[in-house]
């Protein structure tokens, strides 16, 4: 398959319609937490960053909409504009439904660069779900939530798996559309938007870890991170990537500079561990 031609842009556009899942956020099947669990979801202290994350998704997008010439691409880019509201809704939801305290406050304004707002979001989504991914199945593992409340968000990550590989197909054939669909000059690109929606995760993991420090108790982490290393998260990132990735057409493109950097550092975080275990232990005397 040639990347940007009518086929593919055919593919991933109808790929992404025809898995759509029609779901109302107060008819999924929330769970009736006891204390511990209600405890831990309301401790966590990111929901009002992925409450404003979801609103701005779907603003982003409404604004980009107009711009969309292409009818088959505007349906499906609208389809994703009213999935990023749901999720805004499920979360209002979740937070209203289990008494989550959050700071009200309202998402950052956006910038007038309309269609570059939707490439940075696309990006930041991909960074956000490949992270997301890991530290689900994580969670996941160390039963931190019951397997009812898990279910749910297992739900979201699903249509995040859809959301980023609509948006890498998406970017691709907008590069090629436009004369830039050259690899080098793809991967130039994408290392670019990665490397700037990195700063971004990092401004806002900072800002939050300075407002919600005392909120995330040292009993509910230590559950969470029990055996956690980066090691772990790199290979639990790319377990979860590969087994959702795998469930699409695989004549789509797939995110794959951040898997890929996952690998080297996996590779490298092996090799250093090896090597520290084969080195003698030194003796002391005294």
């Amino acid at each position: 398959m040639k990347i940007g031609s009518e086929f593919h842009k055919e593919l991933f556009c109808q790929s992404f319609s025809e898995s759509h899942i029609k779901y109302e956020p107060e008819e999924l099947p929330w769970p009736q937490l006891d204390g511990v669990a209600l405890s831990r979801i309301r401790s966590i202290p990111f929901w009002q960053e992925a409450l404003n994350t979801e609103l701005a998704a779907g603003s982003k997008i409404q604004a980009y909409l107009p711009l969309i010439s292409d009818p088959l691409v505007y349906e499906a880019v609208a389809l994703q504009g009213e999935e990023e509201a749901r999720h805004g809704r499920l979360f209002q939801f979740m937070i209203q439904h289990y008494g989550i305290e959050t700071t009200g406050e309202p998402p950052a304004k956006l910038s007038d660069r309309t269609e570059q707002n939707f490439i940075d979001f696309g990006y930041g989504e991909c960074l956000d779900s490949f992270l997301g991914f890991g530290l689900f199945n994580i969670a996941r593992q160390s039963s931190f939530l019951p397997e009812s409340m898990m279910s749910i968000f297992d739900l979201l990550l699903q249509e995040e798996a859809r959301h980023i590989l609509f948006f890498v197909n998406w970017v691709a054939y907008l590069q090629v559309s436009r004369g830039r669909g050259a690899r080098v000059f793809r991967a130039a690109t994408s290392f670019w938007n990665y490397a700037r929606a990195g700063q971004r995760m990092m401004a806002l993991v900072g800002n939050s870890a300075e407002k919600n420090s005392q909120n995330f108790a040292a009993t509910e982490v230590s559950v969470f991170l029990d055996g956690f290393n980066v090691e772990k998260l790199c290979y639990e990132c790319l377990e979860e990537n590969t087994r959702r990735m795998s469930g699409f057409d695989s004549r789509l493109l797939r995110p794959e500079l951040v898997p890929t950097l996952a690998k080297v550092a996996l590779f490298s975080l092996r090799l250093w561990t090896k090597s520290n275990l084969s080195q003698p232990k030194e003796k002391f005397t005294t």
